[in-house]
Parts: C-alpha cells; sequence; structure tokens
C-alpha cells in the first residue's frame, strides 16, 4: 500500500447505525476525558460510575499519558508499526499516530474499535504524517481472528518485521469467562520476535468496595466489565514484563517533574512486554 493511502476497512456509506440510546464504553470513556462525542445514555452510565469511583476522570486521563509515553517510547526503541485495539473516540493531536510519528514519521498504525461512532470520527481524525500510513478496521477484540486477518491489518502492517500491539484500558471489559488470556494469545501468536505488547487496566486493589459497585454500574448499562488485580493484570502477558513491571499508569515513565498522582487515585495498573 502507497504510505499515502489510508484505509477505513469499510466503505465510506457502510458505516452501521450507531444507537445513541444505548451506553458504550468509548463513548463513556470519551465523557470522562472530557469530549464531545457520548449521549444521554453514555452520560448516565457515567454518572453512575463516578458516583462508585468519583477519580474516573484522572484515571482516563492518566491512561491516555500512559499511552502516549508508551507509543513514543517504543518508536524510540525502533518500532514503526503499531496495533492499537480500542481505539475509542479520537481526540486530536493525541492519538497513537500522534505520538509515533513525533518520532518516527514513516510509522504505520491499524486501530481497532467495535463502536461505529469511532469509525464515522476516525475518517475525519485519524490522519497522519503522508510519510507513514494509518488504516481503521470496525472489529472486536473478542474475535482477534478477524483482526488478524482484515485486508487493512495485511496491507498496512509487515508482519516480517515487530508490531506493537496496544491494548489500553480494553482488557477489563474481557471478563473471565470470555477466555481474556486466550484471547491476548491468538492475537500475540503471529507476531514476529521483537513485537511488544503495551496493556493497561483497572485494578480494584486500593478500593474492592467502590470498584465493586463501578463494575455493576457497567452491568447495569449492558457492559460487560472486571476489574483484575495487580497479579491478575500482570498475567495477561505472555511475554516478560520490562522494567518498571506492571504499576501505576501514572508513575509510568513519569515525565521529569511532573506531578504524579497516587496509585490509589488512578487505579489503573499497566506496563509493557517484549516477544522474545
Amino acid at each position: 500500500m502507497d504510505a499515502r493511502d489510508r484505509s477505513w476497512g469499510d466503505g465510506p456509506g457502510d458505516t452501521p447505525e450507531i444507537n445513541v440510546h444505548v451506553a458504550h464504553s468509548a463513548r463513556m470513556y470519551d465523557y470522562y476525558l472530557g469530549g464531545k462525542t457520548n449521549f444521554d445514555a453514555d452520560r448516565a452510565a457515567a454518572a453512575n460510575a463516578l458516583r462508585a469511583f468519583p477519580s474516573l476522570f484522572t484515571t482516563a486521563r492518566e491512561n491516555r499519558r500512559f499511552l502516549l509515553r508508551v507509543v513514543a517510547e517504543l518508536a524510540r526503541r525502533g518500532v514503526r508499526q503499531f496495533l492499537d485495539i480500542g481505539t475509542g473516540i479520537p481526540i486530536e493531536g493525541r492519538n497513537t499516530h500522534d505520538a509515533a510519528q513525533a518520532v518516527a514519521p514513516e510509522s504505520r498504525v491499524v486501530y481497532v474499535d467495535n463502536d461505529p461512532i469511532v469509525l464515522a470520527h476516525a475518517r475525519a481524525l485519524l490522519r497522519g504524517d503522508p510519510r507513514g500510513a494509518t488504516a481503521y478496521i470496525q472489529a472486536d477484540l473478542r474475535e482477534p481472528e478477524s483482526i488478524l486477518a482484515h485486508p487493512a491489518l495485511r496491507s498496512t502492517l509487515d508482519f516480517t518485521q515487530p508490531i506493537a500491539v496496544l491494548l489500553i484500558a480494553i482488557m477489563h471489559f474481557v471478563p473471565d469467562e470470555q477466555d481474556p488470556h486466550g484471547v491476548v494469545a491468538r492475537l500475540v501468536e503471529p507476531l514476529p520476535a521483537g513485537s511488544f505488547l503495551a496493556l493497561s487496566h483497572v485494578t480494584h486493589d486500593f478500593d474492592p468496595v467502590g470498584w465493586a459497585k463501578l463494575v455493576s454500574a457497567y452491568h447495569e448499562a449492558g457492559i460487560p466489565a472486571q476489574t483484575r488485580t495487580r497479579g491478575e493484570i500482570e498475567a495477561l502477558f505472555p511475554w516478560p514484563v520490562l522494567a518498571p513491571g506492571v504499576t501505576s499508569v501514572a508513575a509510568w515513565d513519569p515525565p521529569p517533574g511532573a506531578a504524579v498522582p497516587g496509585a490509589a487515585e488512578v487505579s489503573c495498573h499497566g506496563g509493557i512486554a517484549r516477544k522474545p
């Protein structure tokens, strides 16, 4: 594919109907980040979640900062290909391709999400440096084979070269009964040696009662969700985790002199691992 092309996985007239009357995790996350691409159902579900854990605004903000720092670090390590699953609503200037291409303009990024409203915004916002490439696939993490076989993925990324898979704040929407370990294993199995997995995940380690209520709020909105302990999050990584290990996303390589909120306030762990 020519580096200046942009592939969106579906034709312009193929965008599925958006149901604004049912909450969606991507639009709730957009609300936490202060975005405007959310609807009454999303805001109502988010309000219930915030009553259980009022620091969700901090969690979302620090998680986004973690994403951008991780991508920049991986680009500095020589990674030029990124597969971002659970993209969420794009934020102007604060997306994976922005961070990657600021370091290496030739970086190639494929975004994946299952909310049709993300596709609508992807066409407008996910436009990177013409020396690289961006693509979008509407697909579900729980069906990794559909992602791996998608022509937009195969025409954008080279599976003979290292790829960084980004599972940022998405695995907590894959409860145990949906085999999260198997999902991750199937997703990363075809990646070549030297590839990376970056993952972040909310935890109930610091406030089990509050997070149990938050999970209930998501369930009431029809969204499956499950928090995990730090040890359970570490177990989701199929390869050795690099320093500083699985830690609070706010404390993962923060900028010098930056104010870092406490781990309990953020309640979200993250890390990166490299395929031997």
